[in-house]
C-alpha cells in the first residue's frame, strides 16, 4: 500500500512544524508500509520541513512537476520549454503589467527566479526567501531551459482577469491553477506544464512503485490536491479541508492538520 500526504495544512501544523507525534508515527509505519508526500514545495524546502522523518519512497514535488528519491535524485520532470515560458511572461507584462516568480530545474537543483519590478505580493514573498542561496533577481526576467513553475501573486481581480487571459491564449497547453494563498494576503497563478499537476505525478509514481490505484491512499485540505483525489483509490480530508475537497472525500477525518490527523488517521490502522 501507498500512502501519500499533501503537507501544508495536512501533515504540517499550521506553524510549518511536524509534531513529535507525527513523527514518531510515521517513523514507525515507514518500515511496514509505503509513506511519501505530494506538496507544492521544492525538494530542499521538504527535505528541510521533514528533517526528522523516515523518507524512503520518491516524492512528489513543486505541484507534480518533479518526482524525485529522498536523496534529491530526479526521476521524472514535467516543464514548460524557454519559447512558450517567455511567450506567457510576455503576455502578463502587456496585459496586466505583472512578471512572475520562476521556479527552474538547473541539473539537480532547483532554482528560484523574480523580476525587477515587483508588486506588493511579491515583496512580501521575496523577503522570506532572501536568506535562500538559489534564488535570483534578474532585471529581465526570461524563461530558462526547464521551467517547472510560473508563478504570480495579485490581487483577488487582476488574479481572475491573468487566469482567463492566459487560458485564452494558451488553452490546453499549460495547466492553471488559482487558489487564494494561506499565508499571504493574494492570489496564486500557477502555470505548469499539463503533466506537471498531482495527478499525474500520482499515476506516474503508482507505475514507478508498482502499485495499482486501489491500493493507494492520499490526503489533503485544498484545491491543489483534488488532482489527488482523482487519481487515488481512498481520498482522505482532513477536517479543516474546503468544502469541495471534503465532497470528493471517501473519509473526512474529525482532526484538522493542527490535531495532527494524517498521524492519527495512520496509527488507528495499527499497522
Amino acid at each position: 500500500m501507498l500512502f501519500l500526504s499533501d503537507l501544508d495544512f495536512t501533515l504540517l501544523r499550521s506553524d510549518t512544524t511536524v509534531s513529535d507525534f507525527t513523527k514518531e508515527v510515521w517513523n514507525r509505519t515507514a518500515s511496514k508500509v509505503k509513506l511519501s508526500v505530494a506538496t507544492a514545495r521544492s525538494y530542499t524546502g521538504v527535505a528541510e520541513l521533514l528533517k526528522g522523518l523516515d523518507l524512503r519512497e520518491p516524492l512528489i514535488l513543486l505541484d507534480g512537476t518533479v518526482i524525485a528519491k529522498p536523496n534529491g535524485e530526479i526521476l521524472h520532470m514535467a516543464s514548460i520549454d524557454r519559447e512558450l515560458g517567455d511567450e506567457i511572461i510576455e503576455l502578463g507584462k502587456k496585459e496586466l503589467d505583472i512578471e512572475p516568480l520562476i521556479v527552474a530545474q538547473d541539473g539537480a537543483v532547483e532554482h528560484f527566479y523574480y523580476p525587477k519590478k515587483l508588486n506588493k505580493h511579491q515583496e512580501e514573498i521575496v523577503k522570506t526567501m532572501e536568506m535562500r542561496r538559489r534564488i535570483f533577481s534578474e532585471g529581465e526576467l526570461r524563461a530558462k531551459e526547464h521551467n517547472l513553475k510560473i508563478v504570480y501573486q495579485a490581487g483577488k481581480e487582476d488574479s481572475e482577469i491573468l487566469e482567463q487571459v492566459l487560458k485564452d491564449n494558451f488553452g490546453d497547453t499549460i495547466e492553471i491553477k488559482r487558489s487564494d494563498d494561506p499565508y499571504f494576503d493574494c492570489y496564486f497563478i500557477t502555470v505548469l506544464n499539463p503533466l506537471g499537476d498531482k495527478a499525474h505525478a500520482l499515476k506516474k509514481l503508482e507505475e514507478i512503485e508498482n502499485i495499482s490505484i486501489d491500493k493507494t491512499t492520499v490526503f489533503g485540505d485544498s484545491h491543489n490536491d483534488l488532482g489527488l483525489f482523482s487519481s487515488a483509490g481512498t481520498k482522505i480530508a482532513v477536517a479543516n479541508a474546503i468544502d469541495e475537497l471534503k465532497a470528493k472525500a471517501d473519509i473526512v477525518l474529525p482532526y484538522t492538520n493542527d490535531e495532527d490527523a494524517v498521524a492519527k488517521y495512520l496509527n488507528s490502522l495499527n499497522l
